[in-house]
């Protein structure tokens, strides 16, 4: 053991604590010694190793006397020298440390022995908060980040093994906090609970109200999800319409959150607690800005005001459609267009916007109906208003909606038509079976109706490009608007506003690593450092504790939207999180 460095990590709470003894843990592997209470006087030698064995079954952690510990205070201070010197033959073990608080000043000198002879290797004495070490969680390196290895997260990982192996014996003797120096008993420690244990009557009057509540709650919701699950609602096209309205959608997320949260079945570690704990803090704060909400709709006949001003938007948009067919119709920026190709696809649609607005002022003796039931839903969740904002906005832009779809259907008939006649020209055919293009020999007959089809469809194409042009542009605002909305649903549901509440206000229990400071460093004593923690980045606060949602993300790469974009297929930019892509 010759030029062995002891490191011993002695807790700043019991640095005025009585002399006694020194409970902890040695790890022989990393030469360290975990100082975790001190045990005081008077104590019987018998009941102190039969408490420690009794704390060993239930943490199963092998804890010890470590030495002993002194303080300057105590009267008889020679006797009391060598009698905690001569316990260490009553508490055999390998190193016996001893402890002392040194005279007028805040350190701790310390002397390390073997076999009751004074060792003259070095030690390092490193303080640590014991109560940011018990309720400290360490997380995994950048690295294992950028390798993907999320499963990892949550597992106690620190800088290395020793500091791992220090933090896994204070959290897992939590067993050893219960007891402080003031029960009644023949044990007496002192830690960072000994003035006794922290806690909050509100907090512990919460958890007790929390259990009828849940329990009534899950049974409410075991009920609705019961009627939800019915066979009346899966008669078509019920299945279908939740399927695509965006508030159906959210309810049931918010529904599975629920059920979640109100389960008999306590949190199975630090993730499953941080999960649950976000999902209240998201749906509170959800209901809290739908109540605002709320609030503002039905004050000062807001909910009027808004009625009365949807019938004329409507007329506006619809007038504003008009003059862009009519525009259309023309010589739109001098081009020349085919002229009865244009009046049937301009009438056409002209035709549409006509029974748009008939439908939109035969329902206007009831928006303002619909409207103020559509604004008790707020009280839902701020999320729940939005998902039915954005099926209103797809609802009154559905002729907008229909409007692409023409276009593109006719676009994309024409670039089809337009790709297969040139290959006739080439001597090659698409061949469905093998997925491949093969070379074919035609007739004359075949190669002039191809020329006279393909001379057609090229003449006509630039009035249908046109058209599948401008109101693909007015599908993607729709598209993009939505997406906004999306957005910031997906910015709701999952924020972990929990975790990042906690790294504001306790950094400490978020902890990406330690750093030390040296205290004071002299020739002939043990060198003192300060453990402090490093905080988690917020980043990585919110990459590591983020909610799952429902919420779509775009469903195509540019380069794909963009080629689909310029052959002509429909653009369904949303796909659920849940799917797989294709």
């Amino acid at each position: 053991m010759s030029g062995m460095t002891v490191k011993i990590f002695f807790p700043s709470c019991c640095s005025l604590a009585d002399s006694g003894l020194l409970i902890g843990r040695w790890i022989p592997e990393q030469n360290s010694a975990v100082v975790l209470a001190v045990l005081h006087f008077p104590f019987i030698p018998g009941h102190v190793k039969r408490y420690l064995a009794d704390i060993r079954k239930v943490s199963q952690v092998d804890l010890c006397v470590l030495g002993t510990w002194s303080n300057n205070k105590d009267e008889k201070e020679e006797e009391l020298q060598q009698f905690l010197g001569d316990l260490s033959s009553i508490f055999s073990h390998d190193l016996w440390v001893q402890l002392r608080r040194e005279k007028d000043s805040k350190f701790v000198s310390c002397h390390i022995l073997k076999d009751s002879v004074v060792e003259g290797d070095s030690s390092i004495l490193i303080y640590y908060d014991q109560r940011k070490a018990m309720l400290s969680l360490f997380h995994s390196s950048e690295k294992q980040l950028a390798a993907g290895d999320h499963e990892a997260l949550p597992s106690m990982s620190a800088p290395s093994s020793e500091l791992r192996a220090v933090f896994d014996t204070v959290a897992q003797s939590e067993v050893l906090f219960v007891r402080d120096k003031y029960d009644d008993g023949p044990i007496k420690l002192t830690h960072w609970q000994s003035e006794g244990r922290e806690g909050s009557i509100i907090v512990e009057l919460s958890k007790r109200a929390a259990v009828p509540v849940c329990m009534f709650l899950s049974m409410f919701l075991s009920l609705l999800a019961g009627i939800c699950e019915s066979r009346l609602l899966r008669l078509w096209p019920l299945p279908f319409l939740w399927g695509k309205l965006s508030t159906c959608q959210q309810l049931g997320h918010r529904l599975d959150q629920l059920k979640h949260l109100c389960s008999n079945t306590r949190a199975q570690g630090h993730i499953e607690f941080m999960r649950k704990a976000n999902i209240l803090v998201s749906l509170f704060l959800d209901v809290t800005l739908g109540l605002l909400l709320m609030s503002w709709l039905y004050q000062k006949n807001r909910i009027g005001q808004l009625a009365d001003t949807l019938i004329p938007v409507a007329d506006h948009v619809a007038r504003e459609l008009q003059d862009l067919l009519q525009w259309l119709m023309g010589v739109p920026a001098g081009l020349k267009m085919n002229r009865a190709l244009d009046q049937v696809l301009g009438r056409f649609f002209l035709y549409h916007i006509h029974l748009w607005i008939s439908y939109i002022h035969l329902m206007s003796p009831f928006i303002e109906m619909i409207l103020w039931y559509v604004g008790l839903s707020a009280c839902l969740g701020l999320t729940v208003a939005l998902s039915i904002l954005s099926d209103i906005i797809a609802l009154l832009t559905f002729h907008i909606y229909c409007f692409y779809v023409y276009g593109a259907r006719l676009y994309c008939l024409k670039i089809y038509g337009l790709s297969s006649l040139w290959r006739l020209f080439r001597g090659k055919k698409w061949n469905v079976l093998r997925q491949r293009v093969d070379s074919c020999s035609y007739d004359l007959d075949q190669l002039f109706i191809g020329t006279l089809l393909f001379t057609i469809l090229l003449f006509l194409l630039p009035t249908t490009a046109l058209y599948y042009l401008v109101f693909t542009m007015l599908r993607l605002l729709v598209v993009l608007v939505q997406g906004l909305i999306h957005l910031l649903v997906d910015l709701i549901l999952c924020l972990p506003l929990y975790s990042v509440g906690l790294r504001l206000c306790r950094s400490y229990r978020l902890a990406a690593g330690v750093k030390f400071h040296v205290l004071e460093q002299q020739a002939g004593k043990p060198l003192r450092l300060l453990m402090q923690f490093n905080p988690l980045s917020y980043g990585r606060v919110v990459h590591t504790y983020r909610l799952p949602t429902y919420c779509c993300y775009p469903k195509d790469s540019w380069a794909s939207l963009c080629k689909k974009l310029f052959v002509g297929e429909l653009i369904y930019p949303w796909k659920q999180k849940t799917e797989k892509q294709d």
